[in-house]
């Protein structure tokens, strides 16, 4: 008998929550987040990058933990010792412009589907006036019809009485994923107009059958202290938190990132197997903005991105906006 789609979608989720469950007695200083990615946050548009969900748990770990033990472990250069942890589940949609067309459109980006699990390690090293934030990621999960991305939004449409889409009998095959991403970002405080201005370069990497590239950035941040700004796909984690937690707070930042893609699976197809693909474009440029809100424990997140064409034929530069409501314990 064929399982229940949605069935299969609740034990994915079950067993990812049951395996959390050990890390619970080793968790301090922590926090939740839950961020949703969405083109309709930035533009009326539906396609490409279309939806993108992530359950984020961050804590202190203790010294005596098997994840600093690991990072201690690490070749030296790469992370001392962890600061902090983050596990995360995260499901994305990617689909063509026109998804009420049934038949494949060879000139536009294929749908797919990813679900994949991670965990982050941070590290905070001051280097003379600059602090140092080190983030390693490592990512494994699937791309293809086990990621449910086609019962997923035809769902959601149905009951927001959108285009229905018809095309998913073209997206990627079942495929698994593991991506490794290093990001080191360089920041330097200064006071201004009685808050902090900070700002600096970053430098990052990832190899793996997901995404694999090079990445150079400068981010620009102002208002109350934080740990870092947003990241968002394909950068993967998040150090966005206010270090206060009393009181209102915010602060609102400025981010450019430029690429150079080896490979994106969402775009190059099936690694092992045929599939639809486009002609991806090397070189791929990001512009975001947005302002953070907290009050006490609780914060909540808005940022906006420009991205450049990211493969021959594309039409437009896409925009996409993500939001994320945070709580800390």
């Amino acid at each position: 008998m064929k399982e229940n789609p949605s069935l299969r979608w609740h034990k994915l989720f079950a067993v990812t929550a049951f395996c959390c469950i050990p890390l619970l007695a080793v968790a301090s200083d922590s926090s939740v987040t839950l961020k949703l990615e969405n083109d309709g946050l930035a533009s009326r548009d539906d396609g490409h990058f279309t939806s993108g969900f992530e359950l984020n748990w961050a804590f202190e770990p203790r010294d005596e933990s098997w994840m600093q033990r690991f990072a201690i472990a690490l070749p030296d250069g790469l992370i001392n010792q962890a600061d902090s942890v983050a596990f995360r589940v995260v499901h994305q949609i990617y689909t063509p412009d026109n998804i009420e067309r049934r038949r494949l459109i060879e000139e536009d980006r294929p749908y797919a589907g990813l679900v994949y699990g991670g965990m982050s390690l941070y590290e905070d090293v001051p280097v003379g006036p600059w602090t140092q934030a080190t983030d390693l990621h490592v990512d494994i999960g699937l791309v293809g019809p086990s990621s449910l991305a086609d019962s997923i939004q035809r769902e959601v449409h149905r009951v927001t009485e959108s285009d229905r889409p018809r095309g998913w009998g073209n997206q990627l095959g079942d495929e698994p994923l593991v991506n490794l991403t290093l990001r080191r970002q360089w920041w330097h405080d200064l006071p201004l107009a009685g808050k902090q201005f900070s700002h600096g370069p970053s430098l990052g990497a990832a190899l793996g059958n997901l995404y694999t590239y090079a990445s150079a950035g400068y981010s620009v941040r102002w208002g109350d202290d934080a740990d870092g700004i947003p990241t968002l796909t394909p950068n993967p984690g998040s150090r966005h938190l206010m270090t206060g937690t009393r009181g209102w707070q915010w602060y609102v930042f400025a981010n450019v990132d430029g690429y150079f893609m080896a490979q994106n699976l969402t775009l190059d197809g099936n690694t092992f197997s045929n599939s639809h693909s486009v002609d991806r474009k090397e070189w791929v440029g990001d512009m975001s903005a947005g302002l953070a809100i907290a009050w006490d424990k609780w914060q909540v997140t808005y940022a906006a991105v420009q991205r450049t064409r990211e493969f021959d034929g594309q039409d437009e530069q896409d925009k996409f906006g993500a939001i994320t409501l945070s709580r800390r314990f």
